[in-house]
Order: structure tokens, then C-alpha cells, then sequence
């Protein structure tokens, strides 16, 4: 299929890949000689100039550190890091933005809430659930609080189409469970998990859930309020802003009741050698000097994915999901791992006989960029019995001759290193 051909086709699905690919610095280098085709969005997307020139903006014009100067610059950088938390809380809906803390990422995230919001409840015994698909930012926190506590950590099985076993996963809830953390999509299967029903499953018996939306932010409307969920977190380097900043969500009842994950400046009130008085949610959380550009960079990350719009991505990266596995299935030796009626646009797939680094190796000859490996998914892949697999993820840039791209790359994969 040619260019032309492809993103008409893209825009028919209501975006306009071309223009949105120019905003890509990145994008427009070659790779080997060839057309660069970005597939592993799912690990870290790439960044708009705009989200780039935030940055740079930043450190060039007006970076001091944060609520602590009475001059012009500090006020200026505090203006502006204070203004995400109000971008944050029109992105995923949340109440009030007092309930956005701002952090490194979903991991750090999720490490906050397991210190401090659940290691406090835990006794030995209790238990802590989770799901067979998570990353592995959303089992080893769990495994270190059980590990503190004496607490077993319960996992929810995942069927062979990828999927959740719903019925196994409800009769795991128990009333020594006393926490529930789950992803909202596999970073490996692509699968869209129920999350709004787990929520009510498990609060019907009084337990909090945290949701990992590290998948599920840059690529699909999230409403907290909707869900229901008691915290929620993402990451800015996978929607389209820096590395190193992230977002926690979480119902202000709980963060008021929560204590201090780190100890340092700009997190209390006062501090005496005898004790210490400490902020209110969210600076309670936010210890030390934070990643200021990078988190006046996640914002500006986030109104970009505004700018095109929620439902249009969903739309166009639908569409490519099919249009891909339409093409790939075809292939002999081709076989995905995920196949759940609901997904996002991620394919992870397996060719028989062939290894994934050396498909990956040469796809990369070939300009397509996927990932080889186990995905921090190594649980799962146990499960699915393969060591890893190859996966090729899509973002709002892509476009049908990306598509076309892998499809050519893995022919050749084939004609070199079938038997």
C-alpha cells in the first residue's frame, strides 16, 4: 500500500496521521536507509516538538525551583508545575486536584501506595490480589509488602485467549483480602481488563483497588470517577511526554490518612528536632525537589492527546489492530498471544522456529522498531509457555504502511532463518 493510499485511509478513520507524524521530530529519520516504523509505543512513545519545546521552554526561560522563592522565576515555575495538576484533573476526571500527586511514574506510584496506604493495614495472613498479567511494577511492591507483613499474595488467572478468568478472579475475594491492584491493560496482551466490575466486586466487600492506567491513559478515555477506583496512576513517557514524571491518583479520604512515603523539604509544615508536622495531600507526597520541566512537559503531553482527541485515537488505532492482523495471521508460523475480543492496539506474537531477538534484530535492519523479551511480564509468559515473544505496538502515529513495514520485515525474517 502506498503512503498516499495509507493515510488516506487513516484519516478516514478521523485522524490525520501525515500531519500528526510531522509533529514528531524523531519520526523523521531514516532507520537503515528505510522509513522508520515506531512499533513499541508500549514501552515509551515518542514526543511531539511541542511537549520537546516545553521543555527546553522551561530551562531556558524561566526554570528556579519550586514553592520556595518569593522571586519572579520561582513563582513563574511554581505557576507552572501547579497548572498540570488542574490538566491531570480534566484528563482522567477527577474530582478535585488536590487528589493528583505527582511522581516518576506508575512504578513509583504504585510503590507509594503499597508503603504507605496498605503496608499499614497488612497482617499475617491477609492477602493482597492481583492478576496473572501484570508488569512487573505491579508485582514485586506486593511481593516486598508481603513479604514485610507475613501477607500472601493471591493471583487471578489469565485463559488462554488472554483474558481474565472473571469467575475465578470473584471467588478469589475474600474477606482476608485487603487490597486489590490490577491493571487496566496488559502492556503484553493488549486486553482491555473489566476493571469497572472488579471495582464493584470488591468494593461490595469493602476492599480499595488501585488500577494501573500505565496502557490505558495514552490510548483511551479514563474517567476515575466512572470506574470507581480508589487510586489510579500513569506514566507521562507513554502519553507523549518525558521520561521521569507520573501521575497517582488517588480519593482524597485515603491520602489524608496516609502518611509519608519520603521524608525531605517542601513536604511539611514545620520540623523540630522532636517531630515533625507534615503537608496536606498532594505535597505530603512529593518530597525534595521534583522533575519540574518534565512534569510541565507531562502536561503539555497531555493536551496534545486532547488535541487530537480520545475517541478518534481509539478509532484509528482499532483500526490498525485489525488491519494488521489481518496481514499477520496469514503468515505461516504466525501466532499471536492475546487474542481478547477486547484490546488495544498491541500484538504480541510468536513465529515458529525463530527466536524474537533475532526477529526483532532483523526488523530493526528493516526500519521497524518492535520489542523482543518477556515485556516485565515474566509470570506471564510462564503461563503461555514461551519465553518471549515479539510485540509490535501502536500510538496515534502510526499508520497502514507502518503495517506494511513489519509484514515485509517478517517475510524476510522468514526467507533468512526458516529451515
Amino acid at each position: 500500500m502506498s503512503l498516499d493510499v495509507a493515510n488516506t485511509s487513516a484519516a478516514a478513520h478521523g485522524l490525520d496521521v501525515a500531519g500528526l507524524r510531522a509533529d514528531f521530530p524523531l519520526l523523521q529519520r531514516p532507520m537503515n536507509g528505510r522509513r522508520l516504523a515506531f512499533l513499541d509505543s508500549a514501552a515509551s512513545a515518542q514526543k511531539p516538538q511541542c511537549v520537546i519545546d516545553a521543555e527546553r521552554e522551561c530551562y531556558e526561560t524561566y526554570y528556579a525551583n519550586i514553592h520556595r522563592g518569593v522571586y519572579a522565576l520561582s513563582q513563574q515555575s511554581t505557576q507552572r508545575y501547579e497548572a498540570v495538576r488542574k490538566i491531570v484533573k480534566r484528563f482522567i476526571n477527577a474530582p478535585d486536584e488536590r487528589e493528583v500527586v505527582f511522581v516518576r511514574g506508575a512504578t513509583e506510584a504504585i510503590n507509594l501506595v503499597a508503603q504507605s496506604f496498605v503496608r499499614p493495614k497488612l497482617s499475617a495472613g491477609d492477602e493482597i490480589l492481583i492478576t496473572g498479567m501484570e508488569h512487573h511494577a505491579n508485582i514485586v511492591p506486593w511481593q516486598l509488602v508481603a513479604e514485610a507483613t507475613g501477607a500472601k499474595l493471591v493471583v487471578a488467572p489469565v485463559l488462554d485467549n488472554g483474558e481474565l478468568d472473571m469467575a475465578t478472579l470473584a471467588e478469589q475475594i475474600s474477606e482476608r483480602t485487603r487490597f486489590v491492584s490490577v491493571v487496566h491493560v496488559s502492556n503484553t496482551l493488549g486486553t482491555i481488563n473489566p476493571v469497572s466490575e472488579i471495582i464493584a466486586l470488591a468494593h461490595a466487600k469493602g476492599i480499595p483497588v488501585l488500577v494501573d492506567g500505565a496502557q490505558s491513559a495514552p490510548h483511551m478515555p479514563v474517567d476515575v470517577q466512572a470506574l470507581g477506583a480508589d487510586f489510579y496512576c500513569f506514566s507521562a513517557h507513554k502519553t507523549y511526554g518525558p521520561s521521569g514524571a507520573g501521575v497517582l491518583w488517588g480519593r482524597l479520604e485515603h491520602l489524608q490518612a496516609m502518611p509519608p512515603y519520603q521524608g525531605g523539604g517542601d513536604m511539611i509544615r514545620n520540623v523540630t528536632f522532636a517531630q515533625s508536622d507534615y503537608a496536606d495531600p498532594p505535597q505530603r507526597f512529593e518530597a525534595g525537589t521534583p522533575n519540574i520541566a518534565g512534569v510541565i512537559a507531562m502536561g503539555t503531553g497531555l493536551e496534545y492527546i486532547e488535541s487530537v482527541g480520545r475517541e478518534p485515537i481509539v478509532a484509528h488505532e482499532q483500526h490498525l489492530l485489525a488491519y494488521a492482523n489481518a496481514q499477520l495471521e496469514a503468515i505461516e508460523g504466525f501466532r499471536v498471544i492475546g487474542t481478547a475480543p477486547h484490546k488495544t492496539g498491541v500484538i504480541s506474537f510468536v513465529l515458529e522456529g525463530i527466536h524474537p531477538h533475532d526477529i526483532g534484530t532483523i526488523l530493526d535492519m528493516e526500519g521497524v522498531a518492535v520489542r523482543s523479551g518477556h515485556h516485565c511480564t515474566q509470570p506471564l509468559m510462564e503461563r503461555f509457555a514461551v519465553p518471549a515473544t515479539t510485540r509490535a505496538s501502536f500510538g496515534l502515529y502510526n499508520d497502514e504502511a507502518d503495517v506494511d513495514a513489519l509484514v515485509s520485515g517478517l517475510h524476510r525474517v522468514k526467507a533468512m532463518l526458516s529451515q
